[in-house]
This record gives C-alpha cells, sequence and structure tokens, in this order.
C-alpha cells in the first residue's frame, strides 16, 4: 500500500546516507530542507562549510564562473558578497580538482595572474540529478534569466547531464542576483556582461540598512 511504499523509501534513503560521507549527507538534507535562502550552504574550495545565514543584511551576486566578478567585489567590498562556484558540465572546460583550480584561473584562464578576492566553492553539478543545492534553489525561484528567458542549450552533444530541465543554466557564466532580505531578486544570462548588473546591485543597496 501507499504507507509501505513511502516507509521503504524512506528506509532505502537512510540506508543510502549511511554510504554518504557528510558533505554528502548536507548536500541530500538540504534538497528537502532549504525554504530560503539563508538554509543554503557550500563548501569553499578550501573545505570550510559556509552557512548562507551569515549573508544576511548583504547582496549576494552568485555565479557559475569567475569573470569580472573581482572587480565588482573590489567595487562594494562590505556591502556585497560575490560567490563564485566553478562547474564542469559546460564543454569540461572546469576539468581540473578542486585542488587545482586557483591555480588554473591564476596562470590558464582568465590567466595574468588572476587572483579572486571574494569566496570560491568546491567544483559542483548546476544541472541535472546532481544539482547542488544552491543552484536547485535559485532556478526554482528564477526559472529563466531575465535579458534571455529563452536561453537554451544551442547543441544536443552539450547536454551531458539529465534529467533535462526548462530551468536549466545554459552555459558558464550565468548569474543570480539575490536582495537584502535574501529574495532571489533577478537571473542573468550568459550574455549578459557581469560587470552591466551593477545597476541593479546599486538598487539593492539602496535597500540595506546602512
Amino acid at each position: 500500500n501507499v504507507v509501505h511504499d513511502i516507509f521503504t523509501l524512506l528506509n532505502l534513503n537512510l540506508l543510502s546516507m549511511c554510504f554518504m560521507n557528510v558533505t554528502d549527507i548536507t548536500m541530500f538534507c538540504m534538497t528537502f530542507i532549504a525554504k530560503t535562502f539563508y538554509d543554503l550552504k557550500a563548501t569553499t574550495l578550501e573545505g570550510d562549510m559556509v552557512d548562507f545565514n551569515v549573508f544576511r543584511g548583504r547582496v549576494v551576486l552568485i555565479e557559475n564562473v569567475a569573470s569580472e566578478l573581482n572587480e565588482l567585489q573590489r567595487r562594494y567590498p562590505h556591502r556585497l558578497v560575490v560567490l563564485g562556484f566553478p562547474c564542469n558540465q559546460f564543454g569540461y572546460q572546469e576539468n581540473c580538482s578542486n585542488g587545482e583550480i586557483l591555480n588554473s584561473l591564476q596562470h590558464v584562464r582568465p590567466g595574468g595572474g588572476f587572483q579572486p578576492n571574494f569566496t570560491m566553492f568546491e567544483k559542483c553539478d548546476v544541472n541535472g540529478t546532481n544539482t547542488h543545492p544552491v543552484f536547485a534553489y535559485l532556478k526554482d525561484k528564477l526559472p529563466y534569466p531575465d535579458d534571455d528567458p529563452n536561453s537554451l542549450v544551442q547543441d544536443p552533444k552539450f547536454l551531458v547531464w539529465s534529467p533535462i530541465s526548462r530551468t536549466d543554466i545554459s552555459w558558464n557564466f550565468e548569474k543570480f542576483l539575490i536582495g537584502p532580505e535574501g529574495e532571489p531578486f533577478k537571473r542573468y544570462s550568459k550574455k549578459f556582461p557581469t560587470i552591466d548588473v551593477e545597476p541593479d546591485i546599486q538598487r539593492l543597496l539602496r535597500l540595506t540598512k546602512t
């Protein structure tokens, strides 16, 4: 019956958790309990778990690649939080391990000695079965980029995840802006220059307490 099926499913989920590490268990649980932006957590490249509750009262900009983020963080060092999430789902452009990512940013892409002045998190999936809870939440609240609501992956050979969803991130450089009360404000496509998010950042900063 239905009750038996539910308990069977719960038991299977609990059994699977026995074989997870601490980070996996945290991600598993968050897919069920993350109701607000401040319920989310993520692990930095250094291995530290960050509770997003610490971002209360600040504007947050999230991007799945570190491009032009340094300049925005430099302009608003105290009232804006910039978070970078590397991802290897788009053309396998992030093949290096978590321990190699910072070195790759410095010497390869973008190179030129680039060093992020913002928090970088572990490499994660932003689409498919293993979507990180941060992006599962953001895509649920902001299903499409505001500037390109029809944004989709153009070449089927790049669809390396499943299941496919209409709300999927189409490529690197998509951005999400979150207001000072934790409300997802706007999603921007890969074509929208990161630096051009600044007017919206300023708009949200005017809402913050000084």
